[in-house]
């Protein structure tokens, strides 16, 4: 009776080796690449699990690892879908036009960042991108660290000095947002300040009232309401606002997500936006301009920031392979206010 036969060799991956042979998918490659960091067991088992299989290396991939080009991670945990499809495109983007590979990891809590860090470790992930709020976690810096991974944290308002980071200066981003709407003629401002653990947040609510108090204005504590930077928070946070009396004639919130929220509680309640009530966000992601009216904001260039994230972290990659220290950069982008229909004059 003839041999059984196994699947076709170009159905075979590397992930189906490791599990045959019992071994991690970095052992796996280690062994296929004739990396010497493997005990002579594990190479047998692998390399039996290769012939039974008909495993044929992946030529396109294995030239990866030889032009200079590499397998990018990233571990993310942002609760603004807005703001993540804007950074992964970006990333995608010049991804593609490097050759790079990209791998996305999604993680919450402590343990579900080592588990997801692990992955992308077994994954054979070359650097790690870390967006937004996980950029300000010490935790989930720590865990790639620890693997000496170059890491590229994108929006920390407050980068740790041996890590690369890329963001815009988001206190000057608040003050210019605070500052026109104080142009307009509003005197009476709410604010929805953003997750209290991310530092931009931290940054655009300190720009806040520091600008307020600039003007000789007091804000008072009910006029400042807790977000998290979801739209579920911003719904609970506008409410607030919105049952004060007076109420505010104008709400800066800390994200487009939470400012659309803002529009729906305002629509809800029967109050026309701009003429009864300004809402300006911050981000500019594409929500910003399906809303009605279309939203002024804070443009932060997140999608360009997702290509020169991966810029950056290819940059490490390629010092590290030829042996030398990769310098740590904090790059600095530009942010623009953006005019548009849900802002005007007080009442």
């Amino acid at each position: 009776m003839p041999p059984r036969r196994r699947k076709s060799s170009t159905a075979i991956t590397i992930l189906d080796v490791a599990r045959h042979a019992g071994v991690s998918p970095m052992t796996a490659s280690r062994v296929i690449n004739g990396n010497p960091r493997v005990t002579p067991a594990l190479r047998d088992r692998v390399q039996a699990s290769v012939r039974e299989l008909g495993y044929r290396p992946n030529l396109a991939g294995r030239s990866l690892r030889t032009t200079g080009t590499a397998r990018i991670g990233v571990l993310y945990s942002n609760p603004s879908a807005a703001y993540l499809n804007e950074l992964v495109l970006g990333i995608l983007e010049q991804s593609s036009l490097t050759g790079a590979q990209v791998q996305i990891e999604k993680c919450s809590g402590i343990r579900s960042q080592r588990t997801a860090t692990q992955r992308l470790v077994e994954a054979g992930v070359d650097g790690i991108i870390v967006p937004p709020p996980l950029c300000d976690s010490a935790q989930a810096i720590g865990e790639i660290g620890e693997r000496r991974l170059p890491i590229v944290a994108v929006a920390s308002g407050a980068p740790h000095p041996a890590v690369t980071s890329i963001g815009i200066d988001d206190y000057q981003g608040a003050v210019t947002m605070t500052r026109f709407l104080l142009g307009l003629g509003h005197r009476r401002i709410g604010f929805i300040a953003g997750d209290p653990s991310h530092t931009p947040a931290q940054l655009r609510t300190a720009a806040f009232r520091d600008t307020m108090a600039e003007a000789g204005l007091e804000v008072p504590p009910e006029h400042v309401a807790g977000g998290l930077f979801t739209y579920r928070s911003g719904l609970a946070a506008a409410e607030k606002l919105l049952r004060l009396d007076p109420r505010p004639t104008a709400i800066f919130c800390s994200n487009d997500d939470m400012a659309a929220a803002a529009m729906a509680i305002a629509h809800g309640m029967g109050l026309h936006v701009p003429t009864q009530l300004t809402i300006v966000g911050f981000d500019d992601t594409p929500m910003a301009t399906t809303l009605w009216p279309e939203l002024t904001t804070i443009r932060q260039p997140v999608r360009a920031m997702g290509r020169d994230a991966v810029t950056l972290v290819l940059e490490q990659v390629r010092e590290r392979r030829n042996g030398r220290a990769a310098a740590v950069k904090h790059q600095t982008m530009k942010f623009t206010l953006v005019k548009r229909e849900s802002s005007g004059p007080p009442p």
